[in-house]
């Protein structure tokens, strides 16, 4: 994959010149912070991949929290289900499910699996880490709001939930249910206690050493039930810095980099840096419950002032897809079954396109005098500095627009009690179960928990209740929709960019996942020759 756009002079000056309002310098010495943190391990000559991860473990890699994402990505733990590119749920440990009755499934597991220690993938086993999963004191958030039992019978596994749910094989894909050893466990089955996934997997890769927040050391599991490891071990180290990331690569310290950041592209060849889409959008929520934007007139006017295709190629530098939904190219059904086409959604050349989402405002103006005040946070440096373009395209519609611009930590409160008239947000639209119409409803519906629009729309919950009630497949994903285009006739959100990453792959690599839900990395397949 190979669609980059080329840094011109004209675009790097414009992003200098936001840097430059912004007050933000370059980062100095990175190149001798990337020599200090990535030379732990060996070269690539010995069969080992050496990777430079962004953050480093936030639990002490936790397979219930967001580092299980972490060991799915080196392939040491894995999971009963998988999802395909286009999110549907396929064979892992398990191998077939069907349903029982509208609250029961029953899984059939794969023969001849071991873990990591030598023990035995059982039905036992697997009901019992759902179980513990079920009853963790902060349990898995694909679990929120699901009330899930297991048990095995027999050879299979039983999985129950409280209320019918069509998601369930989708939702046993998560990272955060993989499935262990009971070593890995607390003996005494303490619901807040320590769960250990060293050496208690089924990957390809064990987990030799968990280094802390330093590194982490992972060798080829020979006992593997599939295709052996072509790669001899893994040696991790998180590099936070992004420049350090990206001399990593340029430097030869590190085979495989996430995320590099945009600023290093010109500095890297561009052979080595491949864009991966994310299922993220940046998308400026409109207040529609109080304040100039409960008036679908001025709401409208600021969706035609605004231009994505100039943040993207001044703040993303090319970097980015021109948002024609809520859902972008990371979900590849989106477009084709998008009814009104791939057309721009907001911008001056969008601005027709929009009409063509069904009951749309088109057409609006700004009453004299109008002020707004327009909040963002820092956690994502990007952010702010698109806020300084939003202003000026804004302000040139006739608004005058106040900003407020903080930690998220520190705004996020605020943003949930509407003290914004618009909030500029990088929200993930594919959560844990590879289906949007959670982020949808969080985000859109009456009852949100997560409603910075404050949209009441009787049109769009009826809609996103529909989706939400289908199984995966063609019926829901029309009926997904369905209720993006309501979404969007009613202005509460401007969609702007679809974010892609670049993932780093030196020359002598091959076989490295590129997975838009950053599930899959390193995999059998990977391999680094000299």
């Amino acid at each position: 994959m190979d669609t980059s756009t080329p840094l011109t002079a004209a675009t790097a000056l414009s992003r200098r010149h936001v840097l430059a309002l912004l007050g933000v310098g370059a980062a100095a010495g990175a190149l001798a912070a990337c020599s200090d943190s990535t030379s732990a391990g060996s070269s690539g000559a010995d069969g080992r991949i050496r990777l430079a991860m962004l953050q480093p473990p936030r639990s002490g890699l936790n397979p219930l929290s967001d580092d299980a994402f972490k060991l799915s990505r080196w392939s040491t733990a894995e999971t009963l289900v998988n999802l395909d590119a286009e999110g549907n749920a396929v064979e892992g440990l398990a191998t077939s499910w069907t349903r029982v009755d509208d609250r029961t499934w029953r899984l059939t597991l794969r023969q001849g699996v071991t873990f990591h220690d030598g023990t035995e993938l059982t039905a036992e086993r697997v009901a019992a880490c759902l179980t513990f999963a079920a009853g963790y004191s902060t349990p898995p958030r694909i679990l929120d709001g699901v009330e899930l039992t297991a048990a095995a019978e027999g050879a299979d596994v039983l999985v129950t939930t409280g209320a019918a749910d069509p998601l369930v094989p989708q939702r046993l894909s998560s990272p955060q249910l993989a499935i262990l050893a009971a070593g890995a466990y607390p003996a005494d089955g303490a619901a807040d206690g320590p769960v250990d996934p060293v050496g208690h997997g089924t990957g390809p890769f064990v987990l030799k050493v968990a280094n802390g927040t330093a590194s982490a050391t992972l060798e080829r599991y020979e006992g593997y039930w599939g295709d052996k490891a072509a790669a001899t071990g893994i040696d991790v180290t998180y590099v936070p810095d992004g420049t350090a990331r990206g001399a990593a690569l340029r430097t030869g310290e590190a085979e495989l980099v996430e995320a590099v950041p945009v600023s290093q592209a010109a500095t890297i060849d561009a052979a080595l840096l491949h864009e991966v889409p994310m299922p993220r959008t940046a998308t400026l929520y409109l207040n529609t419950a109080k304040g100039p934007f409960a008036d679908p007139a001025v709401r409208a006017a600021a969706r035609n002032a605004l231009d994505p295709a100039a943040l993207v190629e001044t703040m993303y530098e090319g970097y980015a897809d021109v948002a024609a939904g809520l859902l972008g190219p990371a979900l590849p059904w989106a477009a084709q079954e998008r009814s009104w086409g791939d057309e721009v959604l907001a911008g001056a050349d969008g601005a027709a396109a929009a009409g063509k989402v069904p009951g749309a405002v088109t057409d609006g103006s700004v009453p004299a005098g109008t002020t707004i005040t327009l909040g963002t946070y820092t956690d994502r440096p990007e952010l702010a500095e698109m806020a300084v373009v939003i202003v000026q395209q804004l302000e040139a519609a006739g608004l005058t627009v106040k900003t407020d611009v903080r930690e998220y930590s520190l705004i996020e409160a605020d943003a949930l009690a509407g003290s914004f008239d618009a909030f500029l947000l990088s929200r993930a639209t594919v959560l844990d179960s590879g289906d949007p119409v959670a982020y949808m409803v969080s985000d859109f519906s009456s009852a949100g928990s997560f409603s910075l629009s404050f949209l009441a729309d009787p049109a769009v919950d009826e809609a996103l209740a529909a989706a939400g009630a289908l199984e995966p497949g063609p019926e829901r994903r029309a009926a997904i929709m369905s209720a993006e285009a309501l979404v969007l006739a009613s202005g509460a959100a401007v969609p702007l960019l679809h974010e892609r990453v670049l993932q780093g792959e030196a020359a002598g690599l091959s076989g490295a996942e590129r997975d838009p839900r950053e599930r899959a990395l390193i995999t059998s397949a990977t391999v680094v020759k000299g």
